[in-house]
């Protein structure tokens, strides 16, 4: 029983449509006509009674139904009326009760008022409806990226949190689907009204033919007798209509209004007591003027007069009330919102402008669409992607990434911080695709030229018809919104380490304590304090190596603090104890492809190494310095061409300083050594850095370990 109630609708539904097939009792019938009347009244009143439209969002699916239900009682009620045999009456009994109201034993002025009524119905009611719900669905949709944009620079000011915002979303997408599903529903009104005229002209011609016909009678007594049927069944049909198309004319004004229409229409037109009152005097006047209808005109005058007098007097004694005794004050006012000097007088509120995010991507209103997850947005779930993937590969949990647009920014501009301070920008065409220029391209392809913003590549921004063009040619084409999330994960790969705190390192340890807590109390803090620890985590991230294997680097770092205080030699050693994941990460297919330094070179590096109270450092030469990266730079267009990253091989000694020295020219460049790279990779050398300015010929040699 429980499972038919909430299907019960379904069911109706599907009885209604049975109406078009299966022949009604007349009491029946008679019970239908009445309950589509009581609906449609109850239907109008809700309408006149919510503040919103979404307070009755089940409007347009309603409106399909109620008009179905119509529709399929004027097909009972025409098969009925048809059926006629002259036995009897025609019609229903409601049917014939409607008829005679409306015609009073005059066919010809029954049918005149009729058809008026249909008129007023097709013409003013539906015609007018039509039109709002039209105008209200574009004014809807046309309005949506403005609140949007409304809603994001509040939640970027903190004036609401982040579940508000997505109610608030969630709302304007609800009433963007409400109004346009409106649109399409005033159609359903505006044929329902036509098909009224239709089969009203059916029942009256084709039941003069068929009383006609079957001998009802002669043709006056045969007219008389089916239009009183047929003006009472287009009646008990067109009642419902308008009160029907009346809300839906209704609904769709609602979101002018603060409360229902009834309050709305006596609180407005009580503030307004002199235009009733003045309407009631010119009322008065013109009683006053013979030849015009005094006895009406001076009725409707002295009572708008009075009521408007009386409405006046009340607002009068109101508003010295009000004057002379203030309102309580609302809650809301108990505690006043002071400005923002003395908001700020407060030196805890002014520590709360020294929070600093971690990361903060900041982007032009045209880019909205891109990050709003109701616009169908999508770089929120990429960016959980690139979390939850860098996690799994450096073993470091990027943290959250603030997200809020900028007036300031360019409307197609993006920024990239990184604990308050910018460190890359970027600027997208939201209905272009960028296309990267391949090496020889088999076409020219026409676009605004630019430059790919993660990896400098050459590249055009085209437009969308131009995508399959680009593709023949050779060129790689890439949405606007990977464009920006492709940048901003690389900016966050290469600043990763500036992000590992010492709160982020406790973690990791607190993490790690869970499965190998002897481990963490031998080294912590007995041998290793946080401070050193954060220190060689963070070169690992910095040169590129993942420390997620935190238990190797713990087990290695003990060993090598017993020799060494010098943690970038501790940490030369976890890089070869990391060899095999170091050699994951860099080698592809069982190759490494890498530039290598002649042996006169390592020889002159070395010879550079100086030592102070600091530690060693390389103090090079200019002439050297010169040579090698004018070299470097040669060999980088190789790896350019092979899409592979760049990999400089060195012995041990000396890696760990020309890492730092040609980070400073080349940041994409990783400096490996022999020992971290496993005895089963093999080799491949694309140059040889020698003391001559030339280039050495590529060789290519086993890995000897």
């Amino acid at each position: 029983m429980r499972r038919i109630f909430q299907n019960s609708i379904a069911l109706m539904v599907v009885v209604i449509v049975m109406f078009l097939l299966i022949p009604l009792h007349e009491s029946l019938l008679d019970i239908l006509i009445i309950t589509n009347i009581a609906l449609s009244v109850v239907i109008l009143m809700i309408t006149m009674t919510i503040s919103e439209a979404l307070e009755f969002s089940i409007f347009p699916s309603l409106l399909l139904i109620t008009t179905l239900f119509r529709l399929g009682l004027n097909v009972s009620t025409t098969r009925s009326i048809l059926s006629y045999d002259g036995s009897g009456e025609v019609g229903t009994a409601v049917i014939r009760t409607f008829g005679n109201l409306i015609t009073q034993g005059n066919i010809v002025l029954g049918i005149i008022i009729f058809f008026i009524i249909v008129l007023v119905q097709f013409i003013v009611i539906t015609k007018g409806a039509e039109r709002v719900a039209e105008v209200a669905a574009r004014f809807t949709l046309d309005a949506m990226p403005g609140k949007q944009m409304a809603i994001d620079a509040d939640l970027s000011s903190g004036l609401i949190n982040e579940q508000q915002a997505r109610d608030r979303r969630a709302k304007i997408q609800k009433e963007a689907d409400f109004y346009g599903a409106m649109d399409g529903a005033t159609k359903i009104v505006k044929g329902d009204a036509t098909m009224s005229l239709i089969i009203t002209a059916i029942n009256l011609i084709g039941g003069i033919i068929i009383g006609s016909m079957n001998g009802v009678g002669d043709l006056g007594t045969v007219a008389q007798t089916y239009s009183i049927a047929t003006i009472g069944d287009g009646l008990v049909s067109q009642l419902p209509s308008i009160m029907i198309s009346t809300a839906t004319g209704m609904i769709v004004t609602r979101s002018v209004s603060d409360g229902s229409l009834n309050t709305d229409v006596i609180q407005q037109f009580a503030r307004q007591p002199r235009a009733i009152l003045t309407a009631g005097v010119v009322l008065v006047i013109l009683g006053l003027i013979p030849g015009t209808p005094t006895l009406p005109l001076l009725i409707v005058g002295v009572g708008l007069a009075v009521f408007g007098y009386l409405m006046s007097s009340q607002l009068d004694r109101q508003t010295a009330v009000e004057a002379y005794q203030p309102a309580e004050p609302a809650e809301s006012d108990l505690l006043p919102v002071p400005s923002e000097t003395d908001y700020y007088k407060d030196i805890n509120n002014v520590y709360g402008l020294l929070t600093v995010d971690p990361i903060e991507m900041e982007f032009g209103y045209s880019l909205i669409p891109l990050v709003d997850e109701s616009s169908g947005g999508k770089l929120i779930s990429r960016i959980v992607i690139f979390r939850r993937q860098y996690a799994q590969d450096m073993g470091f949990v990027i943290p959250s990434i603030r997200l809020h647009d900028s007036s300031a920014l360019g409307t197609n501009q993006y920024v990239v911080k990184i604990k308050g301070e910018e460190v890359a920008r970027g600027e997208i065409l939201v209905d272009y695709y960028l296309a990267l220029e391949p090496t020889n391209p088999a076409g020219e392809i026409d676009g605004i030229e630019t430059i790919e913003p993660a990896y400098g590549i050459p590249s055009r921004w085209i437009l969308p018809e131009n995508k399959e063009m680009a593709e023949i040619y050779g060129y790689t084409v890439i949405d606007p919104l990977s464009v920006m999330q492709t940048h901003m994960s690389e900016v966050v790969r290469r600043h990763a380490y500036e992000l590992l705190g010492r709160a982020e390192v406790i973690q990791l340890v607190e993490n790690l304590k869970k499965s190998s807590p002897e481990l963490v109390d031998e080294a912590i803090p007995n041998v290793l304090s946080y401070a050193n620890l954060e220190r060689i985590l963070r070169n690992l991230l910095k040169e590129g190596v993942p420390i997620r294997d935190l238990g190797t680097i713990l087990e290695t770092a003990i060993d090598a603090m017993m020799t060494t205080k010098d943690l970038d030699m501790v940490c030369e050693n976890i890089r070869v104890a990391l060899s095999r994941t170091i050699t994951r990460r860099f080698c592809e297919h069982g190759q490494l492809r890498v530039v290598t330094l002649d042996a006169e070179v390592e020889k002159r590096v070395i010879a550079s190494l100086s030592k102070n109270e600091q530690g060693i450092y390389l103090a090079m030469g200019p002439d050297l310095m010169q040579s090698i990266v004018n070299q470097l730079a040669d060999y980088l267009k190789k790896f350019s061409d092979l899409s592979q990253t760049p990999i400089v091989l060195t012995s041990q000694v000396i890696r760990i300083y020309l890492s730092r020295m040609l980070s400073q020219f080349y940041p994409s460049v990783y400096v490996l050594s022999f020992n971290e790279i496993t005895s089963d990779v093999q080799i491949q050398s694309l140059g040889n850095i020698t003391l001559n300015t030339a280039p050495a010929r590529p060789e290519r040699r086993a890995a000897s370990v």
